[in-house]
């Protein structure tokens, strides 16, 4: 991934290490003395996809386990507070890459939100905590070397906190403020659609994780930010998120995840990454098909360094100099979330659904500057069997032109060009709190490269609530 010069890292000025400073905290204090008057009348805390998943109540609907000793659980949830958890079990095995073989990841998740509002404050406030145990070998930095992570969870082994936020609902909960160690990717930049699938690409594509300063704050590591969401209509959705640029300070390790190993360092001090989504939700077919469009983009306020020359215009691989200093980076999106048919007489939006998302950014200082993956989902259509769901998906990863340009002049035998990903992924209920996605993966270039061998890869996704 693109890191920053030493310039962007000590360049800003206290002016506006300042400024940044009294606009988190001018937000906190409306998100925390925002008067009653004017939060939303009964707004209850918003309940995430995760949240949903989980069930909304002391004891989550549908668990595998319904764990609660001493009724402890029972007796928070009178309180306005959930705990609760799931474990993820994930067996792969793959042929070609650099390397044949099988790992195992698992990880165990626990969370706990709580509506503020019965615990004696305001209505409309909300509090969200999670944490993951991270156990295994993730297959793709073990055998294949991909850009695309197989698994959406891989990640170094680690015990670790994730996300910790207060949200405020406000104005008949048509705006919202949230505050705290944000994950950028839990609201940005994803499609509906590829939430059915299993490779990380689906979520955090590689144009945000490479090209983001340690990855940008996605997991395993969030930072701390501000996201502020409008809704002046039940169509129209605006996010504006400001986090903190880098999620892990500066080690001897060089690894972001070794150098914030338990996401305890809230690094305040980085060049800001502003995000911004603007959603449109629409209907055709006499508002039988319902479907998004969103639009969005980002800016990292750092410097950066030209992938292809230095300061005095020549090659860098051929002098061996840093790149030409270059101020922020940028990308934008567009992603279409469509219901093409519906499942005769469904109350819920079931049937043949399809999804897209493009984004482009800058090939000076990026390793990746194209993006694209799409999809067909297929939900709802057993009878009997509400909750299983296929999904067939194709992802394009682009690297940078300046970069394959690199290649060529430096004399690689085969310049990098774009890595290439087709999944196909089944996701059935085995019982409640058990969901099993048996998965097929084909990765073409690993990398970009295309020394590479292409990747076959099996596996299945395990997950148990409780």
């Amino acid at each position: 991934m693109n890191e920053r010069i030493a310039s962007g890292q000590t360049g800003r000025s206290i002016p506006a290490i300042l400024t940044k400073a009294a606009v988190v905290a001018s937000v906190l204090i409306m998100s925390l003395v925002a008067v009653p008057g004017i939060a939303h009348a009964d707004p209850g805390c918003e309940l995430t996809v995760g949240d949903i998943a989980h069930g909304a109540d002391g004891i989550p609907e549908g668990v595998l386990v319904p764990v609660d000793a001493f009724g402890v659980r029972k007796g928070l949830a009178r309180h306005g507070i959930e705990v609760g958890g799931a474990y993820y079990a994930e067996p792969f095995y793959n042929w070609g890459g650099f390397d044949q073989g099988g790992e195992y990841m698992g990880v165990l998740e626990l969370y706990m939100k709580a509506d503020m509002h019965k615990l004696g404050f305001w209505k409309g406030l909300c509090f969200h905590a999670d944490g993951y145990q991270i156990h295994g070998n993730s297959i793709t930095g073990a055998n294949i070397g991909g850009l695309m992570p197989v698994t959406s969870f891989e990640a170094l082994p680690a015990t670790r906190l994730f996300e910790l936020w207060v949200e405020q609902h406000l104005f008949n909960d048509t705006v919202s403020v949230k505050i705290g160690q944000l994950a950028a990717d839990a609201e940005f930049f994803f499609a509906e659609g590829g939430g059915y699938f299993i490779n990380g690409t689906w979520g955090w594509a590689p144009i945000a994780a490479e090209n983001n300063p340690n990855g940008g704050p996605a997991y395993p590591l969030a930072t701390p930010g501000v996201r502020v969401a409008v809704t002046p209509t039940e169509n129209i959705n605006v996010m504006v998120g400001v986090f903190n640029g880098d999620p892990s300070p500066p080690c001897a390790a060089d690894d972001p995840q070794i150098c914030n190993p338990h996401g305890l360092e809230f690094e305040l001090d980085d060049d800001p990454l502003l995000m911004v989504e603007g959603a449109y939700s629409y209907a055709l077919a006499g508002r039988q098909l319902p479907g998004t469009i969103k639009i969005g983009g980002w800016n990292h306020f750092g410097g950066f360094a030209d992938n292809r020359v230095d300061v005095g215009g020549e090659l860098v691989v051929i002098t061996g100099n840093d790149g030409k200093p270059l101020d922020n980076d940028h990308a934008l999106y567009i992603i279409v979330d469509q219901l093409l048919w519906r499942v005769p007489g469904s109350e819920d939006p079931e049937g043949v659904g399809m999804f897209l998302r493009f984004a482009g950014a800058p090939e000076d200082r990026n390793l990746v500057d194209f993006y694209f993956d799409g999809g067909l989902t297929f939900t709802g259509m057993i009878p009997g069997r509400p909750n299983d769901a296929l999904a067939i998906g194709y992802a394009y990863t682009g690297i940078s032109g300046d970069v394959t340009a690199n290649d060529i002049t430096a004399g690689e035998p085969g310049p990098r060009k774009e890595e290439q990903l087709l999944e196909i992924a089944y996701t059935m209920e085995i019982m409640n709190g058990w969901t099993l996605q048996p998965d097929f993966q084909y990765i073409w270039n690993p990398s970009g490269d295309p020394g590479l061998d292409d990747a076959t890869v099996i596996g299945a996704r395990n997950t148990f609530t409780f």
